[in-house]
C-alpha cells in the first residue's frame, strides 16, 4: 500500500478536494441515495467554489493525504459545531473524514482520525461531534472503536431528500 503523508489543506488544495470528496461521496453513498438529489449535492456542497470558501475561513481546518506523488487520497475538515441542540461549549465538528476506497484498512483511517484529534487538541476542543449516516455500518463501527458514543440525531439533506444521521462525541483529554 502506498504510504500517505498528511498535511494541512491550502487554498490551491481547492479542486483536488472537491474531485476527492464527491469521488468517495459518491461511492460510499451510491448504494441507496436516488441519482439526480445525489448529483445535485454534489454539485453544491462538493465543488471546487465550497473548498475554496472553507479553506478561506480561519476557523475551518482540513487535514490532507497525499500519495508521495502528491495525488490527494483522504481528508478530514474540522468545523465550529452545527448541531446546536447537542453541542457544549469548547466542542469542534469533525464535519467530514473521506478516504478513497483502494486505502482504506492497513490502518490509514486511523491514523487520519489520530491527526483530526491532534488538530482539535491544538484548537483546544473539550469534545469532538460528528455526524454519520445511520445505514454506514462501517463508519458507525469505525467510530465507536475510535471512543465516539451516540448523544442524538439530526437530518441530512441531500437535495430534496431527507437522510437520519446519529450525532456522536468524544471527549478530548
Amino acid at each position: 500500500m502506498t504510504p500517505i503523508n498528511w498535511r494541512k489543506a491550502v487554498a490551491d488544495d481547492a479542486e483536488a478536494l472537491a474531485y476527492l470528496g464527491a469521488a468517495t461521496f459518491m461511492a460510499t453513498f451510491a448504494f441507496d441515495h436516488p441519482g439526480q438529489p445525489l448529483v445535485e449535492h454534489l454539485r453544491t456542497e462538493h465543488s471546487v467554489a465550497y473548498y475554496a470558501d472553507a479553506l478561506a475561513k480561519p476557523d475551518i481546518d482540513i487535514i490532507l493525504g497525499e500519495t508521495p506523488l502528491g495525488a490527494a487520497v483522504a481528508y478530514a475538515m474540522l468545523t465550529p459545531p452545527s448541531h446546536a441542540d447537542l453541542q457544549q461549549d469548547g466542542d469542534v465538528e469533525l464535519k467530514r473524514i473521506y478516504l478513497l476506497g483502494p486505502w482504506q484498512g492497513g490502518g490509514n483511517g486511523k491514523a487520519l482520525l489520530d491527526q483530526v484529534l491532534i488538530r482539535a487538541q491544538q484548537r483546544g476542543a473539550k469534545r469532538l461531534l460528528l455526524a454519520v449516516y445511520e445505514n454506514n455500518e462501517r463508519a458507525v463501527a469505525f467510530y465507536e472503536r475510535a471512543g465516539f458514543v451516540p448523544i442524538g440525531e439530526t437530518i441530512f439533506m441531500v437535495g430534496q431528500i431527507p437522510f437520519r444521521d446519529m450525532v456522536y462525541a468524544r471527549m478530548m483529554g
